[in-house]
Protein backbone atom coordinates (compact mmCIF):
# COMPACT_ATOMS: atom_id res chain seq x y z
CA UNK A 1 0.00 0.00 0.00
CA UNK A 2 1.39 3.21 -1.18
CA UNK A 3 4.99 4.31 -1.73
CA UNK A 4 6.37 5.68 1.51
CA UNK A 5 8.99 7.71 0.06
CA UNK A 6 7.63 8.58 -2.74
CA UNK A 7 6.92 12.12 -1.38
CA UNK A 8 10.93 12.30 -0.99
CA UNK A 9 11.38 11.23 -4.82
CA UNK A 10 8.92 13.64 -6.21
CA UNK A 11 7.80 17.59 -5.64
CA UNK A 12 4.31 18.48 -5.42
CA UNK A 13 2.54 19.58 -8.85
CA UNK A 14 -0.99 20.88 -9.59
CA UNK A 15 -2.15 19.78 -12.69
CA UNK A 16 -0.40 22.43 -15.48
CA UNK A 17 -2.71 25.39 -17.16
CA UNK A 18 -2.27 25.73 -20.48
CA UNK A 19 -0.67 28.98 -21.19
CA UNK A 20 -2.14 32.62 -19.68
CA UNK A 21 -2.06 34.32 -23.70
CA UNK A 22 -3.85 31.13 -24.85
CA UNK A 23 -6.50 30.83 -22.72
CA UNK A 24 -7.47 34.11 -22.25
CA UNK A 25 -8.72 34.20 -25.54
CA UNK A 26 -10.67 31.07 -25.89
CA UNK A 27 -13.39 29.80 -23.43
CA UNK A 28 -11.95 25.79 -22.82
CA UNK A 29 -10.60 24.65 -19.83
CA UNK A 30 -7.38 26.83 -18.37
CA UNK A 31 -5.95 23.58 -17.36
CA UNK A 32 -4.11 21.01 -19.53
CA UNK A 33 -5.75 18.10 -20.83
CA UNK A 34 -4.84 15.04 -17.48
CA UNK A 35 -5.00 12.20 -20.66
CA UNK A 36 -2.34 14.20 -22.27
CA UNK A 37 0.09 11.09 -22.10
CA UNK A 38 2.67 13.68 -20.46
CA UNK A 39 0.67 15.12 -18.14
CA UNK A 40 -0.97 11.35 -17.24
CA UNK A 41 2.90 10.27 -16.65
CA UNK A 42 3.02 12.74 -14.11
CA UNK A 43 -0.19 12.28 -12.57
CA UNK A 44 1.15 8.50 -11.51
CA UNK A 45 4.09 10.21 -10.27
CA UNK A 46 1.60 12.75 -7.99
CA UNK A 47 -0.14 9.62 -7.04
CA UNK A 48 3.01 7.79 -5.82
CA UNK A 49 3.40 10.67 -3.07
CA UNK A 50 0.58 9.46 -1.18
CA UNK A 51 2.79 8.00 1.74
CA UNK A 52 1.42 5.16 4.38
CA UNK A 53 0.18 8.15 6.98
CA UNK A 54 -1.54 5.38 8.87
CA UNK A 55 -4.88 7.53 9.58
CA UNK A 56 -5.56 9.54 6.16
CA UNK A 57 -7.37 12.48 7.25
CA UNK A 58 -8.24 13.00 3.42
CA UNK A 59 -10.84 10.67 3.50
CA UNK A 60 -12.27 12.14 7.01
CA UNK A 61 -15.32 13.49 5.96
CA UNK A 62 -15.15 16.66 9.29
CA UNK A 63 -11.82 17.34 7.87
CA UNK A 64 -11.26 16.25 4.17
CA UNK A 65 -13.55 15.25 2.40
CA UNK A 66 -17.14 14.89 3.05
CA UNK A 67 -17.99 12.05 0.37
CA UNK A 68 -15.05 9.89 2.86
CA UNK A 69 -13.57 9.15 -1.09
CA UNK A 70 -10.97 6.36 -0.64
CA UNK A 71 -7.76 8.53 -1.63
CA UNK A 72 -5.38 6.26 -0.54
CA UNK A 73 -6.71 3.33 -2.42
CA UNK A 74 -7.23 4.83 -5.53
CA UNK A 75 -3.73 6.90 -5.03
CA UNK A 76 -1.95 3.80 -4.80
CA UNK A 77 -3.60 2.29 -8.03
CA UNK A 78 -3.19 4.86 -10.07
CA UNK A 79 0.46 4.82 -8.94
CA UNK A 80 0.55 1.07 -10.40
CA UNK A 81 -0.88 2.19 -13.51
CA UNK A 82 -4.33 0.44 -13.07
CA UNK A 83 -6.20 2.83 -13.94
CA UNK A 84 -9.69 1.03 -14.66
CA UNK A 85 -9.74 0.01 -10.57
CA UNK A 86 -8.37 3.26 -9.84
CA UNK A 87 -12.08 4.25 -11.37
CA UNK A 88 -14.32 1.57 -9.78
CA UNK A 89 -13.19 2.83 -6.35
CA UNK A 90 -13.41 6.46 -7.00
CA UNK A 91 -17.13 5.95 -8.50
CA UNK A 92 -17.80 4.01 -5.12
CA UNK A 93 -18.00 7.13 -3.37
CA UNK A 94 -18.55 9.72 -5.89
CA UNK A 95 -21.61 9.91 -8.91
CA UNK A 96 -19.60 12.64 -10.56
CA UNK A 97 -15.54 12.76 -9.99
CA UNK A 98 -15.25 14.86 -13.17
CA UNK A 99 -17.43 17.49 -11.82
CA UNK A 100 -14.97 17.42 -8.07
CA UNK A 101 -12.32 17.18 -10.10
CA UNK A 102 -12.80 20.21 -11.74
CA UNK A 103 -14.85 22.15 -9.53
CA UNK A 104 -14.01 21.36 -5.57
CA UNK A 105 -11.46 23.38 -3.75
CA UNK A 106 -10.52 20.09 -2.43
CA UNK A 107 -10.30 20.17 1.27
CA UNK A 108 -8.93 16.44 1.15
CA UNK A 109 -5.90 18.27 0.24
CA UNK A 110 -5.68 20.81 3.10
CA UNK A 111 -6.22 17.88 5.58
CA UNK A 112 -3.21 15.77 3.87
CA UNK A 113 -0.71 14.43 6.69
CA UNK A 114 1.52 16.39 4.16
CA UNK A 115 0.68 19.56 4.39
CA UNK A 116 1.17 19.64 7.94
CA UNK A 117 4.26 21.61 6.77
CA UNK A 118 4.17 23.92 3.65
CA UNK A 119 6.80 21.88 2.11
CA UNK A 120 7.23 19.06 0.34
CA UNK A 121 3.13 20.20 0.29
CA UNK A 122 0.16 17.65 0.11
CA UNK A 123 -0.25 15.09 -2.20
CA UNK A 124 -2.05 16.69 -5.56
CA UNK A 125 -5.17 14.53 -4.92
CA UNK A 126 -7.48 17.26 -7.06
CA UNK A 127 -5.52 16.42 -10.22
CA UNK A 128 -5.15 12.25 -9.37
CA UNK A 129 -8.92 12.37 -9.14
CA UNK A 130 -9.75 14.84 -12.53
CA UNK A 131 -7.29 12.48 -14.05
CA UNK A 132 -9.05 9.22 -13.22
CA UNK A 133 -12.38 10.43 -14.06
CA UNK A 134 -10.58 11.45 -17.54
CA UNK A 135 -9.28 8.31 -17.99
CA UNK A 136 -12.16 6.31 -17.22
CA UNK A 137 -14.35 8.04 -19.92
CA UNK A 138 -11.61 7.58 -22.53
CA UNK A 139 -11.41 3.78 -21.60
CA UNK A 140 -14.74 2.74 -21.18
CA UNK A 141 -14.80 2.31 -17.27
CA UNK A 142 -18.01 4.62 -17.44
CA UNK A 143 -21.34 2.57 -18.58
CA UNK A 144 -24.87 2.85 -17.78
CA UNK A 145 -25.89 1.04 -14.40
CA UNK A 146 -29.41 0.55 -14.61
CA UNK A 147 -31.94 -1.15 -11.73
CA UNK A 148 -32.02 -5.05 -12.03
CA UNK A 149 -36.11 -4.65 -10.88
CA UNK A 150 -38.71 -1.63 -10.26
CA UNK A 151 -39.67 -0.74 -6.83
CA UNK A 152 -42.90 0.94 -8.19
CA UNK A 153 -42.44 3.65 -5.89
CA UNK A 154 -41.87 7.44 -8.09
CA UNK A 155 -39.64 10.25 -6.88
CA UNK A 156 -39.53 13.59 -8.31
CA UNK A 157 -36.00 15.48 -7.65
CA UNK A 158 -36.84 19.59 -7.92
CA UNK A 159 -33.57 20.96 -9.69
CA UNK A 160 -30.82 19.47 -11.70
CA UNK A 161 -27.37 20.77 -10.30
CA UNK A 162 -25.31 18.09 -8.17
CA UNK A 163 -27.08 17.23 -5.04
CA UNK A 164 -30.60 16.67 -7.50
CA UNK A 165 -28.56 15.07 -9.76
CA UNK A 166 -26.50 12.68 -7.30
CA UNK A 167 -29.66 11.95 -5.42
CA UNK A 168 -31.65 10.92 -8.24
CA UNK A 169 -28.62 8.85 -9.97
CA UNK A 170 -28.60 6.47 -6.37
CA UNK A 171 -32.33 6.42 -6.31
CA UNK A 172 -32.60 5.32 -9.84
CA UNK A 173 -29.87 2.94 -9.09
CA UNK A 174 -31.99 1.69 -6.30
CA UNK A 175 -35.46 0.79 -8.39
CA UNK A 176 -37.06 4.26 -8.05
CA UNK A 177 -38.90 5.88 -10.75
CA UNK A 178 -36.77 8.77 -10.72
CA UNK A 179 -37.96 12.36 -12.67
CA UNK A 180 -36.37 15.31 -12.22
CA UNK A 181 -37.47 18.66 -12.92
CA UNK A 182 -35.64 21.79 -13.93
CA UNK A 183 -36.85 25.64 -14.62
CA UNK A 184 -34.53 26.59 -17.01
CA UNK A 185 -34.41 25.16 -20.36
CA UNK A 186 -31.22 23.23 -19.91
CA UNK A 187 -30.06 20.56 -17.02
CA UNK A 188 -27.15 21.03 -14.28
CA UNK A 189 -28.14 23.93 -12.55
CA UNK A 190 -25.16 26.08 -11.26
CA UNK A 191 -22.92 23.63 -13.28
CA UNK A 192 -24.66 24.58 -16.19
CA UNK A 193 -25.33 28.58 -16.10
CA UNK A 194 -23.48 29.91 -12.98
CA UNK A 195 -19.64 27.81 -13.79
CA UNK A 196 -17.65 29.70 -16.63
CA UNK A 197 -17.09 27.83 -19.21
CA UNK A 198 -13.44 27.97 -18.75
CA UNK A 199 -13.65 26.33 -15.96
CA UNK A 200 -15.85 23.29 -16.60
CA UNK A 201 -16.81 22.58 -20.37
CA UNK A 202 -20.38 21.82 -20.51
CA UNK A 203 -19.86 18.67 -22.86
CA UNK A 204 -18.78 16.77 -19.56
CA UNK A 205 -22.01 17.54 -17.86
CA UNK A 206 -23.94 15.98 -21.01
CA UNK A 207 -22.28 12.84 -21.13
CA UNK A 208 -22.69 12.31 -17.35
CA UNK A 209 -26.43 13.14 -18.49
CA UNK A 210 -27.10 10.78 -21.07
CA UNK A 211 -25.30 8.04 -18.63
CA UNK A 212 -28.37 8.56 -16.41
CA UNK A 213 -31.03 8.59 -18.87
CA UNK A 214 -29.43 5.24 -19.98
CA UNK A 215 -30.14 3.89 -16.76
CA UNK A 216 -33.34 4.93 -16.16
CA UNK A 217 -33.64 8.87 -14.75
CA UNK A 218 -36.46 11.05 -16.36
CA UNK A 219 -35.60 14.86 -16.94
CA UNK A 220 -38.19 17.69 -17.25
CA UNK A 221 -36.68 21.02 -18.20
CA UNK A 222 -38.99 24.58 -18.56
CA UNK A 223 -40.84 23.17 -15.41
CA UNK A 224 -42.05 25.64 -12.67
CA UNK A 225 -42.89 22.78 -9.73
CA UNK A 226 -45.47 24.62 -7.18
CA UNK A 227 -46.09 26.86 -9.92
CA UNK A 228 -49.48 28.58 -10.94
CA UNK A 229 -51.95 26.04 -12.09
CA UNK A 230 -52.83 27.85 -15.51
CA UNK A 231 -49.28 27.44 -16.61
CA UNK A 232 -50.38 23.64 -16.03
CA UNK A 233 -51.68 22.53 -19.56
CA UNK A 234 -48.52 23.58 -21.34
CA UNK A 235 -45.85 21.79 -19.10
CA UNK A 236 -44.10 24.75 -17.87
CA UNK A 237 -45.66 24.09 -14.57
CA UNK A 238 -46.88 21.51 -12.02
CA UNK A 239 -48.85 22.09 -9.15
CA UNK A 240 -47.89 21.40 -5.91
CA UNK A 241 -51.43 19.40 -5.81
CA UNK A 242 -50.06 17.25 -8.35
CA UNK A 243 -46.32 16.79 -6.90
CA UNK A 244 -47.96 15.35 -4.04
CA UNK A 245 -50.59 13.11 -5.43
CA UNK A 246 -48.42 11.68 -8.52
CA UNK A 247 -45.21 11.02 -6.59
CA UNK A 248 -44.51 8.99 -3.49
CA UNK A 249 -41.59 11.15 -2.44
CA UNK A 250 -40.21 14.53 -3.55
CA UNK A 251 -36.31 15.47 -3.09
CA UNK A 252 -35.83 19.05 -2.81
CA UNK A 253 -32.22 20.08 -4.42
CA UNK A 254 -33.34 23.54 -5.52
CA UNK A 255 -30.02 25.35 -4.79
CA UNK A 256 -29.32 28.34 -2.76
CA UNK A 257 -29.03 31.35 -5.81
CA UNK A 258 -30.34 34.19 -4.13
CA UNK A 259 -27.88 36.77 -4.33
CA UNK A 260 -26.76 39.14 -1.65
CA UNK A 261 -26.70 42.91 -2.44
CA UNK A 262 -26.18 46.04 -0.64
CA UNK A 263 -29.20 48.88 -1.91
CA UNK A 264 -28.25 51.31 0.86
CA UNK A 265 -24.96 52.11 -1.40
CA UNK A 266 -25.53 55.30 -2.77
CA UNK A 267 -25.94 55.22 -6.77
CA UNK A 268 -27.13 51.27 -6.49
CA UNK A 269 -29.79 52.20 -8.61
CA UNK A 270 -27.67 53.21 -11.69
CA UNK A 271 -27.43 51.01 -14.89
CA UNK A 272 -23.97 48.90 -15.54
CA UNK A 273 -24.14 47.56 -11.48
CA UNK A 274 -25.55 43.84 -11.38
CA UNK A 275 -25.51 40.79 -9.50
CA UNK A 276 -22.65 38.39 -10.26
CA UNK A 277 -25.57 35.87 -11.43
CA UNK A 278 -27.47 37.87 -13.68
CA UNK A 279 -24.14 38.56 -15.61
CA UNK A 280 -22.81 34.72 -15.28
CA UNK A 281 -25.93 33.13 -16.80
CA UNK A 282 -26.26 35.07 -20.15
CA UNK A 283 -22.66 34.77 -20.58
CA UNK A 284 -22.77 31.01 -20.51
CA UNK A 285 -25.73 31.13 -22.66
CA UNK A 286 -23.74 32.88 -25.24
CA UNK A 287 -21.31 29.97 -25.08
CA UNK A 288 -24.21 27.33 -25.35
CA UNK A 289 -25.44 29.28 -28.62
CA UNK A 290 -28.01 31.19 -27.39
CA UNK A 291 -26.66 34.68 -29.13
CA UNK A 292 -24.82 37.67 -27.21
CA UNK A 293 -25.13 38.50 -24.24
CA UNK A 294 -26.95 41.60 -22.98
CA UNK A 295 -24.59 42.35 -20.16
CA UNK A 296 -20.68 42.48 -21.42
CA UNK A 297 -17.74 43.70 -20.69
CA UNK A 298 -16.07 44.35 -24.35
CA UNK A 299 -14.51 47.75 -23.79
CA UNK A 300 -15.32 48.14 -20.12
CA UNK A 301 -13.58 49.10 -16.78
CA UNK A 302 -15.24 46.18 -14.99
CA UNK A 303 -15.29 46.14 -10.89
CA UNK A 304 -15.93 43.23 -9.13
CA UNK A 305 -17.15 43.63 -5.43
CA UNK A 306 -16.40 40.08 -3.54
CA UNK A 307 -13.45 38.20 -3.43
CA UNK A 308 -14.86 34.76 -3.55
CA UNK A 309 -15.11 31.79 -6.63
CA UNK A 310 -17.82 33.78 -7.60
CA UNK A 311 -15.97 36.82 -8.09
CA UNK A 312 -13.40 35.11 -9.68
CA UNK A 313 -15.50 33.64 -12.50
CA UNK A 314 -16.94 36.98 -13.01
CA UNK A 315 -13.33 38.35 -13.09
CA UNK A 316 -12.35 35.62 -16.08
CA UNK A 317 -15.35 35.93 -18.00
CA UNK A 318 -14.95 39.92 -18.20
CA UNK A 319 -11.14 39.38 -19.20
CA UNK A 320 -12.44 36.78 -22.21
CA UNK A 321 -14.81 39.21 -22.97
CA UNK A 322 -12.21 41.63 -23.78
CA UNK A 323 -12.76 44.56 -20.76
CA UNK A 324 -10.14 47.38 -20.52
CA UNK A 325 -9.53 46.21 -17.22
CA UNK A 326 -10.49 43.99 -14.14
CA UNK A 327 -10.14 44.82 -10.22
CA UNK A 328 -11.66 42.39 -7.99
CA UNK A 329 -12.84 44.44 -4.49
CA UNK A 330 -12.11 42.14 -1.33
CA UNK A 331 -13.06 44.00 1.96
CA UNK A 332 -10.78 41.73 4.00
CA UNK A 333 -7.63 41.97 4.40
CA UNK A 334 -4.87 40.15 2.49
CA UNK A 335 -4.91 36.53 4.09
CA UNK A 336 -1.77 34.66 5.12
CA UNK A 337 0.76 33.49 2.44
CA UNK A 338 0.64 29.84 5.00
CA UNK A 339 -1.18 28.42 7.14
CA UNK A 340 -1.15 30.16 10.32
CA UNK A 341 -1.40 27.49 13.02
CA UNK A 342 -3.10 29.37 15.76
CA UNK A 343 -5.58 30.53 13.68
CA UNK A 344 -6.17 27.68 11.30
CA UNK A 345 -5.04 24.65 12.88
CA UNK A 346 -4.46 21.38 10.48
CA UNK A 347 -6.38 19.59 9.67
CA UNK A 348 -8.74 22.14 8.92
CA UNK A 349 -9.40 24.20 5.91
CA UNK A 350 -6.78 27.01 6.03
CA UNK A 351 -7.06 30.30 5.84
CA UNK A 352 -4.76 31.42 3.19
CA UNK A 353 -4.23 33.53 0.06
CA UNK A 354 -5.28 31.83 -2.90
CA UNK A 355 -4.94 32.66 -6.21
CA UNK A 356 -7.62 31.37 -8.74
CA UNK A 357 -6.25 30.81 -12.74
CA UNK A 358 -8.77 33.81 -13.51
CA UNK A 359 -6.89 36.12 -11.49
CA UNK A 360 -3.44 35.36 -12.97
CA UNK A 361 -4.40 36.41 -16.13
CA UNK A 362 -4.51 40.54 -15.99
CA UNK A 363 -6.36 43.13 -13.51
CA UNK A 364 -5.83 43.18 -10.36
CA UNK A 365 -7.09 42.27 -6.90
CA UNK A 366 -7.27 44.52 -3.63
CA UNK A 367 -7.82 44.09 -0.36
CA UNK A 368 -9.01 45.93 2.96
CA UNK A 369 -11.37 47.84 -0.02
CA UNK A 370 -14.89 48.48 0.02
CA UNK A 371 -17.05 50.66 -2.54
CA UNK A 372 -18.50 53.78 -0.34
CA UNK A 373 -20.92 55.00 -3.16
CA UNK A 374 -21.34 54.85 -6.36
CA UNK A 375 -21.16 58.05 -9.10
CA UNK A 376 -22.78 58.05 -12.52
CA UNK A 377 -23.15 60.21 -15.62
CA UNK A 378 -25.66 62.20 -17.20
CA UNK A 379 -27.57 59.11 -18.82
CA UNK A 380 -27.60 56.86 -15.24
CA UNK A 381 -24.87 54.66 -15.65
CA UNK A 382 -22.50 53.88 -13.34
CA UNK A 383 -19.06 55.75 -14.64
CA UNK A 384 -16.88 55.20 -11.15
CA UNK A 385 -16.55 53.74 -7.86
CA UNK A 386 -15.84 55.41 -4.89
CA UNK A 387 -13.57 53.95 -2.85
CA UNK A 388 -12.31 53.33 1.08
CA UNK A 389 -9.61 51.56 2.74
CA UNK A 390 -11.52 49.37 5.52
CA UNK A 391 -10.93 46.90 8.11
CA UNK A 392 -13.39 44.01 9.13
CA UNK A 393 -13.98 43.64 12.80
CA UNK A 394 -16.31 41.14 14.33
CA UNK A 395 -17.63 41.53 17.84
CA UNK A 396 -18.06 38.77 20.74
CA UNK A 397 -21.35 37.90 19.50
CA UNK A 398 -20.00 37.01 15.78
CA UNK A 399 -21.13 40.67 14.41
CA UNK A 400 -19.32 42.13 11.40
CA UNK A 401 -18.67 45.83 11.08
CA UNK A 402 -16.90 47.35 7.84
CA UNK A 403 -14.78 50.41 9.54
CA UNK A 404 -12.97 52.81 7.30
CA UNK A 405 -9.47 53.24 8.42
CA UNK A 406 -9.03 56.39 6.68
CA UNK A 407 -10.44 59.12 5.40
CA UNK A 408 -9.04 59.31 2.20
CA UNK A 409 -10.93 58.35 -0.67
CA UNK A 410 -10.52 57.92 -4.12
CA UNK A 411 -12.32 57.06 -7.45
CA UNK A 412 -11.79 54.21 -9.82
CA UNK A 413 -13.47 53.69 -13.82
CA UNK A 414 -16.27 51.49 -13.83
CA UNK A 415 -18.89 51.59 -16.54
CA UNK A 416 -19.71 47.97 -15.11
CA UNK A 417 -20.16 46.20 -11.78
CA UNK A 418 -21.08 43.31 -10.09
CA UNK A 419 -21.63 42.05 -7.23
CA UNK A 420 -20.36 38.69 -5.81
CA UNK A 421 -21.02 38.86 -1.89
CA UNK A 422 -22.50 35.49 -1.10
CA UNK A 423 -26.46 34.30 -1.72
CA UNK A 424 -28.65 34.21 1.07
CA UNK A 425 -30.61 30.81 0.46
CA UNK A 426 -32.87 29.42 -2.20
CA UNK A 427 -34.89 31.98 -4.72
CA UNK A 428 -38.36 32.98 -3.63
CA UNK A 429 -40.38 30.83 -5.22
CA UNK A 430 -44.44 29.35 -4.57
CA UNK A 431 -43.05 25.71 -4.36
CA UNK A 432 -41.96 26.01 -0.68
CA UNK A 433 -44.98 27.68 1.34
CA UNK A 434 -47.20 26.09 -0.95
CA UNK A 435 -45.62 22.49 0.44
CA UNK A 436 -46.14 23.76 4.06
CA UNK A 437 -42.36 24.51 4.88
CA UNK A 438 -40.93 27.33 6.90
CA UNK A 439 -37.33 28.60 5.83
CA UNK A 440 -35.06 28.69 8.85
CA UNK A 441 -33.44 32.02 9.88
CA UNK A 442 -31.21 31.84 7.31
CA UNK A 443 -33.17 31.06 4.58
CA UNK A 444 -32.66 27.72 3.90
CA UNK A 445 -34.74 24.44 3.88
CA UNK A 446 -34.56 22.91 7.49
CA UNK A 447 -35.01 18.81 8.04
CA UNK A 448 -34.59 16.42 10.62
CA UNK A 449 -32.16 13.56 11.27
CA UNK A 450 -33.43 11.68 8.39
CA UNK A 451 -33.40 14.48 6.20
CA UNK A 452 -37.05 15.33 5.71
CA UNK A 453 -38.42 18.58 6.40
CA UNK A 454 -41.68 19.92 7.82
CA UNK A 455 -44.04 18.12 5.12
CA UNK A 456 -43.59 14.78 5.46
CA UNK A 457 -42.22 13.24 2.27
CA UNK A 458 -40.60 15.67 0.95
CA UNK A 459 -36.87 15.98 1.39
CA UNK A 460 -33.65 18.37 0.74
CA UNK A 461 -30.19 18.32 0.70
CA UNK A 462 -27.28 20.26 -1.19
CA UNK A 463 -27.41 24.19 -1.10
CA UNK A 464 -30.62 24.57 -0.46
CA UNK A 465 -30.42 22.84 3.09
CA UNK A 466 -27.21 24.23 3.72
CA UNK A 467 -26.66 27.54 2.33
CA UNK A 468 -23.72 28.13 -0.67
CA UNK A 469 -21.52 26.07 -0.19
CA UNK A 470 -18.95 23.57 -1.45
CA UNK A 471 -20.02 21.37 -4.56
CA UNK A 472 -18.29 18.07 -2.66
CA UNK A 473 -20.96 18.70 0.29
CA UNK A 474 -23.85 18.97 -2.86
CA UNK A 475 -23.18 15.49 -3.91
CA UNK A 476 -22.54 14.03 -0.75
CA UNK A 477 -25.82 15.76 0.74
CA UNK A 478 -27.42 14.28 -2.35
CA UNK A 479 -26.26 10.68 -1.87
CA UNK A 480 -27.20 11.26 1.92
CA UNK A 481 -31.05 12.40 1.10
CA UNK A 482 -31.54 9.53 -1.40
CA UNK A 483 -30.36 6.99 1.17
CA UNK A 484 -33.45 8.62 3.44
CA UNK A 485 -35.81 8.32 1.05
CA UNK A 486 -35.07 4.92 -0.06
CA UNK A 487 -35.42 4.14 3.79
CA UNK A 488 -38.75 6.09 3.50
CA UNK A 489 -40.30 4.10 0.88
CA UNK A 490 -39.03 1.00 1.55
CA UNK A 491 -41.29 -1.74 3.34
CA UNK A 492 -38.98 -3.19 5.86
CA UNK A 493 -37.36 0.55 6.45
CA UNK A 494 -33.90 -0.14 5.26
CA UNK A 495 -31.18 0.46 2.88
CA UNK A 496 -28.12 -0.47 0.96
CA UNK A 497 -27.38 2.92 -0.25
CA UNK A 498 -24.79 4.56 1.43
CA UNK A 499 -25.00 7.88 3.37
CA UNK A 500 -21.79 9.75 3.72
CA UNK A 501 -22.64 12.47 5.96
CA UNK A 502 -25.17 13.94 8.60
CA UNK A 503 -27.74 17.11 8.33
CA UNK A 504 -26.18 18.13 11.00
CA UNK A 505 -22.70 17.95 9.98
CA UNK A 506 -20.62 20.76 9.33
CA UNK A 507 -16.72 21.09 8.12
CA UNK A 508 -13.94 21.34 10.95
CA UNK A 509 -13.34 24.76 9.20
CA UNK A 510 -16.94 26.37 9.89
Amino acid sequence: MADPRGFLAYAREDNPTRPIEVRRTDWHEVYASVTDPDVEAGTREQAARCMDCGIPFCHSGSAGCPLGNLIPEWNDLVRLGEWGRAAERLHATNNFPEFTGALCPAPCQEACVLSITSQPGSVAIKRVEWSIAEVAWREGHVSAQPAAESSGRRVAVVGSGPAGLAAAQQLTRAGHDVTVFERDDRLGGLMRYGIPEFKFEKWELDRRLEQMRAEGTRFVVNCEVGGDDADEADGTALPVERLRAEYDAVVLAVGALAGRDDPSLEGRDLEGIHLAMDYLTPANRECEGDGPSPIHARGKNVVVIGGGDTGADCYGTATRQGAIGVHQLDQYAAPPVVRDPTTSPWPTWPYVLRTPPALEEGGERMFATAVRRFVGDERGHVRAVELATVEVRRGADGSREVVPTSEEVHQMPADLVLFSIGFTGPDDMALIPGLGIERTRKGTIGCGSDWQTDAPGVFVCGDAHRGASLIVWAIAEGRSAAAAVDTYLSSDGRTDLPSPVHPGALPLAA
